[in-house]
């Protein structure tokens, strides 16, 4: 985890956009050549979850035998590999010895004077595994999916968690009016703070993690407002959304109409939060990062249209049918901007490789379903039917409740072993340091989603199916 005592006390954290990532847009980077590369899919994956000591609690016996089966082990450890050489800018020694995954030879988090507490691969590195606490507390309450295929992470540093909290909050009430007094208990119950902390482990600064919190503030407005729980309807959602999406992708028009159009957004809340979250994000980001960012809200909007046809026309989707919707309907925005959080860029033409475009369709789709499973009672609880994967499977293929939860977590469980073997792949096929830390911080969010999903009992709880 970053190091708590670097950001000092919130008074010496101004509010300050991040410097654009040093790597010129578009610009490819150069292949690694004298670095071995990690064969095996276990090391690799090894590699990216280091090991965390946390508390389990055994399957129940009411639980098929089939759901429990637990992943395949690990393959035991390559032998070490020798020290990377660290950064010429950096007079600090890396503590780390060896490793025997790819991902640990190349630099993961902030280089240069003063930065080594900043790494997230040193601080590992330095800490022995058994020295990780398990999280404690009221935020580490909230049982795991029975069967579901996960890792625990370290729990996520409270510092950085108190003032993400306290930005975003300030931004939603000051800068955006997002919300009226009476859903301030939702606000704070989303815990968008613990959630942003999680995801983005080897963010080198809490600017960099606000890109994120913003955007994902927003997205969940326009969700919310548009589509579900505040307001939000089937009907007429194609305008709402591409007037929302122009805050996103500006509107190139006329001198006649364009202060009507400027003015729009600041019609309502979900615009002028999409509005203010993609400003901060552009000045941050390269051109390519920010035009990506908007290619996959695209898709995300596309896909909370294809829901809300089929709402307006009962049409209940066959299995297939669901999860190609929830391709697009999903988290993708979220980890594809991992490297712009990160400070630094992954260069377009890597980003565009169809092997990367399907670990990250591949990640998009497993935190969605776990979404999916984690907030099932809340939405059965909810007024109306929401399409969900237990609900799904349970009409089209005639199962009870029970059997179609059990078989949507083995659905997620096929897509993550899918994302971890595709992520092995390309790191293996593509060496290149950029490449290997986005696969990593891709990663680190995936973990990091379940996690917010698991610790929220505000917002989730599990039916009682064990």
């Amino acid at each position: 985890m970053p190091d708590s005592g670097s950001l000092g006390p919130p008074t010496s954290l101004p509010e300050q956009p991040p410097a654009p990532p040093a790597t010129a847009p578009d610009a490819p980077a150069a292949t690694v050549t004298d670095r071995p590369v990690a064969s095996s899919v276990a090391h690799f994956l090894a590699g990216l979850h280091p090991p965390v000591t946390r508390p389990s609690s055994p399957p129940s016996p009411s639980m098929p035998p089939a759901s429990w089966a637990p992943p395949s082990p690990l393959s035991p450890p390559a032998p070490s590999l020798p020290p990377a050489s660290p950064p010429a800018t950096a007079p600090e020694t890396s503590a780390a010895t060896g490793s025997d995954s790819v991902v640990r030879r190349v630099p993961v988090g902030p280089t240069g004077l003063g930065t080594t507490a900043l790494s997230l691969a040193r601080r590992q590195a330095a800490v022995p595994p058994d020295a990780v606490p398990a999280p404690s507390g009221p935020s580490a309450e909230g049982p795991v999916v029975p069967g579901l295929y996960h890792h625990p992470i370290p729990e996520p540093d409270p510092v950085r968690v108190a003032e993400v909290s306290r930005r975003i909050k300030r931004w939603a009430e000051d800068e955006v009016r997002l919300y009226p007094e009476e859903w301030e208990g939702q606000f704070d119950g989303f815990s968008v703070g613990r959630y942003m902390v999680a995801c983005h482990p080897d963010a080198p600064t809490v600017d960099h993690l606000m890109l994120a919190t913003r955007l994902m503030v927003a997205e969940n407005a326009v969700d919310d407002c548009y589509c579900e729980d505040h307001g939000g309807s089937p009907v007429g959602l194609g305008g709402r959304l591409l007037l929302a999406h122009t805050a996103l992708d500006h509107l190139h028009t006329t001198a006649e109409y364009a202060p009507q159009w400027s003015e729009s957004l600041g019609s309502d809340a979900p615009r002028r939060a999409y509005r203010s979250a993609m400003d901060h994000f552009v000045r941050a980001a390269t051109p390519s990062q920010a035009d990506r960012y908007r290619h996959d809200m695209a898709r995300l909007h596309l896909g909370y249209l294809a829901e809300a046809a089929w709402a307006e026309t009962g049409h209940v989707p066959e299995v297939w049918e669901y999860l190609a919707m929830r391709q697009f309907n999903n988290f993708r925005p979220c980890p594809t901007i991992t490297d712009t959080v990160g400070g630094y860029e992954l260069p377009a033409d890597l980003h565009a490789r169809p092997d990367m475009q399907r670990v990250i369709a591949l990640a998009g789709n497993a935190t969605t379903i776990v979404n999916d499973l984690y907030s099932y009672t809340k939405e059965l609880d909810s007024p109306g039917r929401h399409l969900n994967l237990p609900v799904v499977i349970a009409e089209r293929e005639h199962l009870c409740d029970r059997d179609a939860y059990l078989k949507a977590v083995e659905v997620h469980n096929e897509l993550m072993h899918a994302f971890e073997a595709a992520a092995a792949e390309l790191a293996a096929d593509c060496p290149v340091p950029a490449v290997l830390r986005f696969l990593r911080g891709v990663a680190a969010w995936v973990d990091g989603n379940h996690d917010w999903h698991r610790t929220n009992t505000y917002r989730y709880s599990l039916p009682d199916f064990w």
